[in-house]
C-alpha cells in the first residue's frame, strides 16, 4: 500500500523518531510503513490520520 506518511512528516520537520514517539510505536515501524514494507493496523492507521488531521484515505492510497 502506498502512503504519504514521509511527505506529511517532512512537512512538519519531524524525524522518524519524533513521529514514532507521537504514535507510541518504534522508529523502525515508522520506517517500515513509510517504505511500504508494513501496512499499519487499522487502529494505528486511525491514530496516524488523527495526528495529521486527515482522513485515512488521504494518507494511505491503493496500489
Amino acid at each position: 500500500m502506498k502512503n504519504r506518511l514521509k511527505v506529511l512528516r517532512a512537512e512538519r520537520n519531524w524525524s522518524q523518531a519524533e513521529l514514532a514517539a507521537r504514535l507510541e510505536v518504534s522508529r523502525q515501524s515508522v520506517n517500515a510503513i513509510e517504505t511500504g514494507k508494513y501496512d499499519p493496523s487499522l487502529p494505528l492507521a486511525f491514530r496516524i490520520a488523527d495526528l495529521f488531521g486527515l482522513a485515512i484515505e488521504e494518507i494511505f492510497l491503493r496500489d
